[in-house]
């Protein structure tokens, strides 16, 4: 592979990890934007350094994105990688800028099936389906264990007490989303430099450039989640970061790979409904629902179109 094409390649992953960062990393802190136990500097350092460490004693996750949807190699690979890249970006972007808030793992999903399919690579439909049964299971189980640790916590009398569960539900959710979400990006510098494993030099500079992302883009993300959904409370926020972070470790056990802040809207509303389904926003929810369900398939036949394409000009 051609020096050019190397740093084309890389420089395309590196734009994935900053829009991953603004797209992910606000809603990550999203949550306890109203308990000040954790500043919102310190919580973007405790992500980036999980980013930059977890992947180093498990990228299982990664290797699910890089190597199970898709398994073109060599030159193909990095070819469907680049379609997919740009294909998921366009439609994440273009539902942001419209107000619909969507998931970056949906759209990447999606899109690498897409453009494998279109570029005529092998495509696992088992694995295809076992991340879209995790992906749809995961908010539900994270409003589902929202509902009980809400009353739990809703004991806590003393505000001490709920900013120190602040303190490690979002410690939870940062290496839950470092062991599950957030290794889309480490697959995607996998693709585009072919290599295996989590190099340390790698994942430091992909943290730093989460981390960049992750700060321009907490204004609006926190707005979507913590007012949008739900009339947020911290009460809530410690509800959905533990809930979130259970759910999602869980499935970054069994190397499925789900979206953090799809977990995270489930969880807020099933905080909110243990309260009275009425303390739920649902026209928002209904919204950023109806983002979900177009991102996938939107990104795969924008990918696939493009990989037919790309493979007309090419072959």
């Amino acid at each position: 592979m051609g020096t050019v094409s190397l740093a084309a390649l890389t420089a395309l992953a590196a734009l994935f990890a900053v829009i991953t960062g603004v797209n992910d990393g606000g809603a990550l802190l999203a949550t306890g934007l109203k308990i000040p136990s954790i500043r919102p500097v310190t919580g973007v350092l405790m992500m980036m350094a999980a980013v930059a460490l977890v992947p180093l004693v498990s990228h299982q996750v990664a290797t699910t994105f890089a190597t199970r949807l898709t398994t073109a190699e060599g030159s193909d690979g990095q070819i469907i990688m680049a379609v997919a890249v740009l294909a998921a970006l366009v439609v994440v972007m273009a539902l942001s800028n419209r107000g619909r808030p969507t998931s970056l793992t949906l759209a990447i999903v999606g899109a690498l099936t897409g453009a494998g399919l279109g570029w005529g690579a092998p495509v696992s439909s088992d694995a295809v389906l076992f991340v879209l049964a995790t992906a749809l299971a995961a908010p539900l189980v994270g409003a589902l264990l929202s509902m009980p640790l809400r009353h739990l916590l809703a004991r806590l009398r003393d505000a001490r007490l709920l900013r120190r569960w602040h303190r490690v539900g979002f410690s939870l959710q940062c290496l839950a989303y470092a062991a599950n979400d957030g290794q889309k990006m480490l697959a995607v510098f996998m693709l585009a430099q072919g290599f295996s494993g989590a190099p340390l030099p790698t994942c430091v500079a992909m943290a730093a450039m989460f981390g960049a992302g992750a700060v321009y883009g907490l204004p609006r993300a926190g707005r979507t989640l913590s007012r949008e959904i739900i009339a947020s409370r911290p009460l809530h926020g410690v509800t959905a970061e533990l809930a979130s972070g259970t759910a999602v470790i869980g499935c970054a056990a069994i190397g499925a790979p789900v979206s953090m802040t799809q977990t995270i809207a489930g969880a807020l509303i099933g905080a909110g409904v243990a309260e009275g389904s009425g303390r739920v926003r649902w026209h928002a929810a209904v919204k950023i629902v109806l983002a979900w369900m177009l991102t996938l398939p939107v990104s795969g036949l924008l990918a696939a179109a493009t990989a037919l394409v790309v493979r007309g000009v090419i072959v």
